[in-house]
């Protein structure tokens, strides 16, 4: 994407509609401009009729005049600034809450293909580069450019020559500006990538922090979080000084430029071309004109800086998910729930190489559990996943009671299905609104009832504050095997018709899986369910058994048949049931 394009998209989808804003910023801006001029050209009175013919009728008027001059920029400057900010603020805003709802509804590969802490870093970083692009460099075109139009006219009004000498410094201030920019655009690049580095370490080192304790490798971390920020640090400094470097040029250019003007003015002066008067006046708009022509020499870093975290945000915000909602599609019509893959294969993007899921065809019988079994690694997991659309196969095709699931409307879909994961996610909520989150129109006593099946009570009662506790981040202060019942009530809560258990009762103890099971037993009845066990007691209840090995099915039946027919099975069997 050009500059050119980021900036009309920026202006069209967020600052447009604060365009009576920015106007009134642009008046301010322009009474700050006229403010500091008429300072300027003051000093062209002052000294012809008060220190030259000592006019004492003047001598009130002209320094009440400095003060409301002087008074005027600053308030101006000020409600300037504030419009500006807003602007900026909620330009933020909206593009923070648009790369948000980007994130929720992306495609969950996407999700995966980048680190979460790079993802961090593209809202909060480079969000932040576009706000001070809207607040500090566009309010700074406004500002400083109408400041410099208003002290070149001061300047010309009192002397052309003087000024055309001058106005040497505009071009040669825009060279360094250029060759800057450039240079910036680079810097910040490394910068941004640099922060996300950061956070991917730091959220790595919250969710790994028992490990770290666990092996001793503190020393070692802390060597690792120093790299990091040092990264960023030098990264940090080179944008500083990159942004600074301008100054000394600029100061060298005005001394220069001074020097010569006084030489020249003196001639001026001394053949009577000019007034003491005229060029003191001159003079005061010339320096006063050194700190527009600085910020206009460094505006386009400001930009360039906006414009490379456009680059990188844009995208995210435009991003087109491959699995679509289908929302004008039919929806999905249950009747016995039966599942069947037809030539199925899969391989994730960043893995094209590795078919995870080769050629599968089995068919899963609606109302009945079945289980599917393997060694770690052999796709079991991601066979589930596709069922709810969580990934789309790479070919072949997904049916629910003759319907292929890419035809119809997602919504539907994933409503009739509910998925135990052995990845357990809970929010930093109340126990409460963790299981609420399945069903949130349902009322108190539909959410009690699924705590009570899923043997939640029996925890939740021994709590201080009971249902209203807070669970910490992903239910750190909850054992593993009441995360996991946590899991399991708000498969209860949402009652849907398709059940997908993956490893549903691995962290529970043999006593409360008993329970548990018993509470399974309940809400699989009569529906499609499909299981990931280990347990034997798991699978001898299932009504078929797939076998899945390095991504394809090598076995399928019962129990008793497939330990005869099935040396993959049997090995199961004997390693995973037995631990033999």
């Amino acid at each position: 994407m050009k500059n050119g394009q980021i900036l009309k998209r920026l202006f069209l989808d967020y600052t447009k509609k604060y365009l009576n804003k920015i106007f009134l910023a642009v008046f301010f801006s322009i009474l700050v401009a006229s403010s500091t001029s008429a300072t300027a050209w003051l000093l062209d009175p002052a000294i012809d009729k008060i220190f030259l013919n000592r006019d004492q009728s003047l001598l009130i008027f002209i320094p009440i005049l400095i003060i409301i001059a002087f008074a005027t920029k600053g308030i101006s400057l000020y409600i300037a600034k504030v419009l500006m900010i807003n602007v900026a603020e909620e330009v933020k805003k909206e593009i923070q809450i648009n790369m948000l709802s980007s994130f929720i509804k992306a495609d969950t590969e996407n999700i995966e293909n980048k680190h979460t802490g790079k993802y961090i870093s593209n809202i909060s970083f480079d969000v932040s580069q576009i706000t001070n692009m809207l607040s500090i460099s566009f309010l700074s075109f406004f500002k400083d450019g109408l400041t410099l139009i208003g002290l070149l006219t001061v300047m010309f009004f009192q002397n052309w020559k003087l000024s055309l000498i001058a106005i040497i410094m505009i071009p040669l201030a825009s060279i360094i500006a250029k060759r800057l920019g450039k240079r910036m655009s680079k810097v910040v690049t490394e910068a941004q990538e640099r922060s996300g580095d950061l956070n991917k370490y730091l959220i790595d080192l919250f969710k790994n922090h028992k490990i770290i304790k666990i092996f001793q490798r503190e020393n070692y971390e802390n060597i690792r979080s120093e790299k990091f920020v040092n990264d960023l640090k030098e990264k940090s400094i080179k944008i500083h000084t990159v942004f600074i470097r301008a100054t000394p040029v600029m100061e060298v250019l005005t001394g220069i430029m001074i020097a010569i003007l006084i030489f020249y003015a003196g001639k001026l002066i001394m053949s009577d071309e000019l007034g003491l008067n005229n060029f003191f006046s001159f003079l005061a708009a010339m320096m006063l004109a050194y700190q527009p022509v600085k910020s206009l020499a460094t505006i386009n870093v400001g930009i360039g800086q906006g414009l490379s975290a456009g680059k990188r945000i844009l995208p995210i915000i435009d991003n087109e998910n491959k699995i679509e909602n289908n929302e004008y599609q039919q929806n999905l019509k249950l009747d016995k729930g039966t599942i069947n893959f037809k030539k199925v294969a899969f391989n994730y993007q960043s893995n094209t190489e590795n078919k995870v899921l080769k050629d599968i065809n089995i068919s899963i019988s609606g109302g009945n559990m079945t289980a599917i079994v393997g060694q770690s690694g052999s796709g079991k997991s991601t066979l589930l996943s596709l069922i709810p659309r969580l990934y789309d196969p790479k070919s072949g095709e997904i049916e629910i009671d003759n319907q292929n699931i890419k035809n119809i409307n997602l919504s539907s879909l994933r409503k009739e299905i509910s998925i135990v994961d052995q990845n357990i996610t809970l929010f930093d909520d109340t126990i409460f609104n963790n299981i609420k989150y399945a069903k949130p129109d349902a009322t108190d006593e539909e959410v009690l009832k699924a705590a009570e099946l899923s043997m939640c009570i029996d925890f939740i009662n021994k709590l201080e504050n009971k249902q209203n506790t807070m669970i910490g981040e992903n239910g750190v202060k909850l054992s593993g095997g009441e995360r996991q019942r946590l899991s399991i009530a708000r498969a209860f809560l949402k009652n849907s018709r398709i059940i997908l258990l993956d490893e549903a009762t691995s962290s529970l103890d043999t006593e409360t899986e008993k329970k548990i099971q018993r509470a399974l037993d309940v809400l699989t009845y009569n529906k499609t369910t499909i299981v990931i066990a280990h347990r034997l007691s798991t699978i001898l209840n299932s009504d078929k058994i797939y076998v899945m090995d390095q991504g394809s099915v090598v076995g399928s039946g019962k129990h008793e048949d497939l330990l005869k027919e099935s040396d993959t099975y049997k090995n199961f069997y004997n390693r995973q049931i037995y631990n033999k």
